[in-house]
């Protein structure tokens, strides 16, 4: 592990990091054309960033599948609201590709959940808290890794709001796209270290 890195870090030491988020454009994908043109964009990407939300549960035996997957590239994000849309089989074929690598972290309960909802074979899928611990990282998950490798912090404030909600807010756009694409810059900088 080198120096320039912590290999833990207290919820203290985060706090005080600057706050980082996805400055790029966003595309809410809710309809078929959208869609189409998404993944077209989507497929000439070797390496994507990865993430699922879903309505949170409060109740004891409730169950809310995944609403939305995230997919970012170092320069746009895109959200597929699988609550409108429904499982498209182009999206999913997608998630079966081994030739498009998506990264995430602790996506093991992500992909199960996908698994529920239409037949594939996942593929190409990378979590990020393998690679760290590999390299020696004590505390993993997205927001010690940011800190970790990237020195800066990213705000968990919209993880438990409402993913079928009709219209996203700014603040759940903002937050949904981060967290895929956050998975990419922390890769980006574990690579660019020769820590692979």
């Amino acid at each position: 592990m080198p120096d320039q890195f912590w290999d833990n870090i207290t919820n203290e030491d985060i706090r005080k990091l600057p706050l980082l988020a996805f400055n790029g454009p966003i595309h809410v994908v809710e309809s078929e054309d959208q869609l189409d043109n998404a993944i077209e964009t989507l497929h000439d990407e070797e390496i994507l960033g990865f993430d699922t939300e879903k309505k949170p549960t409060f109740k004891k035996g409730e169950y809310n599948p995944t609403a939305m997957i995230q997919l970012s590239s170092n320069n746009e994000a895109f959200l597929f609201r699988l609550n409108k849309i429904g499982y498209p089989r182009p999206l999913f074929d997608l998630m079966g590709n081994p030739e498009v690598t998506k990264l995430g972290i602790s996506i093991d309960d992500d992909i199960k959940e996908l698994e529920k909802l239409s037949r594939f074979n996942p593929s190409g899928f990378m979590d990020i808290n393998n690679i760290a611990r590999d390299i020696g990282v004590k505390h993993i998950g997205v927001k010690k890794l940011a800190a970790i490798f990237l020195k800066q912090r990213i705000s968990k404030g919209q993880q438990t709001s409402n993913w079928e909600i009709e219209e996203l807010t700014h603040g759940q756009k903002k937050y949904a796209a981060t967290d895929a694409w956050i998975c990419l810059r922390i890769y980006n900088e574990i690579k660019e270290n020769g820590l692979l």
